[in-house]
């Protein structure tokens, strides 16, 4: 399949019936069953259970009828039938909860990453349910492929110049103005993207595309797109670079998150920024010690190379902040700590605005894609000062990873009107309902549904 429009039926197609029934429901729903059904059902002992089905044939053999045990757990776990189940078309009936969820999570489940010639299993296709908006679910799905395509990429075929040509194609695709800062002008004019980026063959550049009438609520994305990193002069151990081909994630997120927002015609002036670069190592490397000057004019002490998604984001966030926009995001794989804090399926989020920590909370338990707020607790400042500038990226302790490098991001901003960090991993370590290994686009849906209502 080669986009989900080819998964999600319209309204209007045919399919095999597919009966959800919720385990407690199922003596009373057994007794409406025809006694071929309920005996049937009965010799493979199937009573409901969450994430059992039962295919049920007719006179002739054919397939007559699913049952399928609902599981409310999980919204998306019944996506996992479109593997399941023979190849063909299905329509949903019964217990179904979130109709949109389940729509969404059977298009989620049925992605594959191909690019490379690997052949992806057959999937099923779904009735779009009749209270469900397709367009709306298409939408959310279609960005999450994209997002997971970016991230699934090798970092050889995946660099700052693969990066500006995805984040050009999405542009393009909506008549949005694209721009890209590189070269005398980048170091000029952005000096710490330029020194993480300068020791890689593939040059640093800043991209910047707009998107919407100027009069409209300013929304600005920001996404890490660090397309590799060794770790610099600090060097990671191997077993640190095999995922590193993800840590444009936050970049890969914020494409994702822009094609929503401009195919669902949203009333915003948007503009994406994104910082691409690969963190290499040469004999003209930053250097720990090393003393940087940023856009916005503060000092940086280098304490640790590998921590240099701070650096570039803290550019491109002081170039958003300059035209205050009146919502500002940025995205990044950015921590480990907060993979220590709360686990790959569970990113954080700072904020200082109550009202928007709230939106965001309820958006994200309401579109099953959840996030979790953290503080910026300003004590912590103390953990990152330097003698010799205004700050050092790393500072000496190993304490409260993911809040600190928040704080340092905090530092460049100051004119916007709200402002939100999200330090997310991109990735699904292990297969679940909807989720695949591999590259996800974390808090993407979440961030839209809370741009869209603000946006009404």
């Amino acid at each position: 399949m080669t986009d989900p429009a080819d998964i999600l039926l319209a309204t209007h197609a045919r399919g095999t019936p597919v009966t959800v029934i919720a385990g407690d429901e199922w003596e009373k729903k057994r007794r409406a069953l025809t006694a071929e059904t309920r005996g049937w059902a009965d010799a493979n002992g199937f009573k409901a259970q969450a994430g059992r089905f039962l295919a049920v044939a007719g006179a002739k053999g054919e397939l007559n009828q699913v049952l399928a045990g609902a599981d409310p757990s999980d919204p998306f776990a019944l996506g996992r039938l479109c593997r399941s189940l023979p190849p063909g078309a299905y329509v949903f009936d019964g217990a179904l909860g979130n109709p949109e969820l389940l729509a969404l999570g059977w298009c989620l489940e049925a992605y594959a990453f191909s690019r490379y010639g690997k052949p992806s299993a057959a999937v099923s296709r779904l009735v779009c349910p009749k209270s469900v908006d397709r367009d709306s679910v298409l939408r959310a799905a279609r960005a999450s492929w994209l997002v997971r395509d970016l991230v699934n990429t090798p970092s050889s075929d995946m660099g700052p110049d693969e990066l500006e040509q995805a984040a050009r194609s999405v542009a393009r695709a909506y008549k949005a103005k694209l721009t890209v800062t590189a070269g005398k002008a980048l170091e000029k004019g952005f000096p710490m993207i330029h020194a993480v980026g300068k020791a890689s063959p593939r040059a640093p550049r800043l991209i910047d595309f707009t998107w919407g009438p100027a009069r409209a609520r300013k929304v600005t994305l920001v996404g890490k797109g660090v397309c590799f990193d060794t770790g610099g002069l600090d060097i990671k151990p191997a077993s640190g670079m095999l995922l590193m081909k993800k840590d444009m994630g936050g970049a890969a997120t914020v494409l994702g998150l822009a094609q929503m927002i401009m195919a669902a015609k949203l009333d915003v002036r948007l503009r994406v920024l994104i910082p691409a670069v690969e963190n290499a190592i040469a004999g003209n490397a930053f250097r720990p010690g090393d003393v940087l000057k940023s856009r916005k004019g503060i000092s940086v002490e280098i304490g640790n190379t590998d921590a240099e998604g701070r650096l570039v984001l803290g550019d491109a966030l002081a170039l958003a902040d300059e035209e205050r926009p009146d919502l500002l995001v940025d995205m990044a794989t950015l921590t480990g700590a907060a993979r220590v804090a709360l686990g790959p399926d569970l990113p954080p989020f700072y904020t200082d605005d109550d009202d928007l920590a709230h939106a965001i909370a309820t958006a994200g338990r309401e579109v099953n894609d959840p996030v979790w707020r953290l503080p910026f607790w300003q004590p912590y400042n103390r953990l990152f000062e330097s003698v010799v500038a205004d700050m050092n990226n790393a500072g000496d302790s190993g304490f409260a990873g993911s809040i600190t490098a928040a704080l340092f991001l905090k530092r460049f901003v100051e004119k916007a009107r709200a402002y939100v960090h999200f330090d997310i991993f991109a990735w699904t370590p292990a297969a679940r309902p909807g989720r695949p290994k591999g590259g996800e686009a974390q808090a993407m849906r979440t961030l839209f549904e809370v741009i869209r209502r603000r946006a009404t």
